[in-house]
């Protein structure tokens, strides 16, 4: 799976690990390092900085 792309670039998984407290694990270990429950935080934390983007643009 060599071209396989995220829908998250790598610079807003960073941002959200920073604000969530677990980015030095990801320095330390690797993105397969982080609990799955920080995994999760950061997926519902990306869903509502999407959501406040739709409210921005007018989009309800």
């Amino acid at each position: 799976m060599a071209g396989r792309r995220g829908i998250m670039s790598n610079h807003m998984k960073e941002e959200i690990a920073k604000e969530l407290g677990f980015y030095d694990t990801v320095q330390q270990e690797g993105w397969g390092g982080i609990k799955s429950r920080d995994a999760g935080n950061m997926v519902k934390r990306a869903i509502e900085i999407a959501e406040q983007g739709m409210v921005k643009k007018g989009n309800p």
